[in-house]
């Protein structure tokens, strides 16, 4: 049957269920955490990829393997029951994580307090959990959403998404709206309506050796030149904008008594509107050198968006609002300093990002997801699925 959304009924048999399932949930994520799957390893990711596979092909998804080139490949699932022609919203996340291979043997599975321990708990192997958790809660209760789920997960996210961005964009255009489910910021679980964009630059310095004691007039410094680029960058952080220029690394020269041929900087770069993404591209792009002799070879981009706070964005930040007060929970917004594939989406489709679970410490020891916050979280995205189209 079609939702009511607006049923308090429905949404106290969606909560008992997901409650009655909470341990079946939380197997399922320390079986996810048990596969490591780091993002450099695509051998590595079959074992988790196969896990979600299995999962979503129980609750009458069929899956798509997508295989990658240099990645593990990903994972499209369409519900079998998708009426033809209905309207598609997006549940998107990623299966790979930061930790190599052997990382449990020193960051062991754990749950204390309760709190769950592991590499890529909270980074997001728990959204993926909590996705599979909302839609069969909703297939429990005989309800049918005006909007068909569809669910991508990718297995390069936390390496820029190279591969899966073509898809990504794809499913994003026909898409009435999308639901990262990246983890949420903070004890609160605040949602993601902002992220930066981000860029990486790379800024190569040619200049010329010589004697630096016998002849130095005949070189020009590489190193010389780069301290000047790099007073250019930094010159171009701009708080008040959300802009932040940072060089990351530097390199060069071949010897105390040679004066540098060459040098290299490694530029990240952070911006919350796509006008100065555009603005600081040109400039870092533009850079000319201050060094007589010396020459600039600069390559990079802005290579994720900002994810901005469009009207589609807003719409869906405010539907979320209603959704949780009916639940009886309060919900925050935040921007966050860092890029998902929701800054992809967001170009295309309304976009709701840090749906995942609430924890702390991401890509650090110590990574953790709240046990007890794994049933809300479910819940508040089970009833956002079951809202009617944005466009409506």
């Amino acid at each position: 049957m079609l939702a009511n959304t607006r049923s308090p009924q429905m949404s106290r048999r969606l909560l008992d269920y997901l409650h009655r399932r909470q341990q079946e949930t939380v197997e399922l994520l320390e079986k996810l955490v048990r596969a490591e799957s780091p993002s450099t390893d695509p051998a590595a990711q079959q074992q988790v990829l196969a896990l979600l596979e299995g999962a979503l092909q129980k609750l009458d998804y069929r899956v798509r393997r997508l295989p990658g080139r240099r990645t593990g490949g990903h994972l499209l699932a369409i519900g079998r029951d998708r009426r033809r022609n209905q309207p598609t919203q997006l549940l998107l996340g990623h299966c790979d994580t930061v930790w190599p291979l052997g990382t449990l043997d020193k960051m062991p599975l754990l749950q204390k307090a309760g709190k769950l321990y592991g590499p890529g708990t909270y980074d997001m192997k728990a959204g993926l959990v909590l996705s599979l958790a909302a839609i069969a809660a909703i297939r429990a209760q005989g309800l049918e959403p005006e909007v068909a789920p569809v669910i991508f997960i990718n297995s390069d996210e936390e390496i820029g998404s190279i591969e899966s961005t073509p898809y990504i964009r794809r499913l994003a255009k026909t898409s009435d709206r999308v639901f990262v489910m990246e983890p949420s910021l903070g004890p609160m679980g605040k949602l993601k309506t902002s992220r930066k964009g981000v860029g990486r630059f790379t800024i190569r310095v040619v200049g010329k050796a010589a004697h630096a004691g016998l002849e130095p007039e005949r070189g020009a410094s590489a190193i010389l030149e780069l301290s000047f680029v790099i007073q250019k960058l930094f010159a171009l952080n701009d708080p008040q904008r959300g802009i932040t220029v940072n060089v990351g690394t530097i390199d060069g020269g071949i010897r105390p008594n040679v004066i540098a041929p060459e040098s290299e900087a490694v530029v990240d770069v952070r911006v919350l509107h796509q006008e100065d993404a555009r603005e600081i591209e040109r400039a870092i792009l533009g850079l000319q050198p201050t060094t007589p002799g010396t020459q600039l070879i600069i390559e990079g981009r802005i290579g994720r968006p900002p994810m901005e706070r469009t009207p589609g964005n807003q719409k869906l930040w405010q539907q979320a609002q209603q959704v949780a007060a009916e639940l009886g929970w309060q919900l925050e917004e935040e921007t966050a300093g860092g890029g998902s594939d929701g800054n992809t989406t967001s170009l295309y489709a309304p976009t709701l990002d840090g749906l995942g679970a609430v924890g702390d410490a991401a890509h650090s020891p110590g990574e953790f997801v709240y046990l007890d916050r794994l049933v809300e979280r479910a819940a508040l995205l089970s009833r956002l699925l079951l809202e009617p189209a944005i466009s409506d």
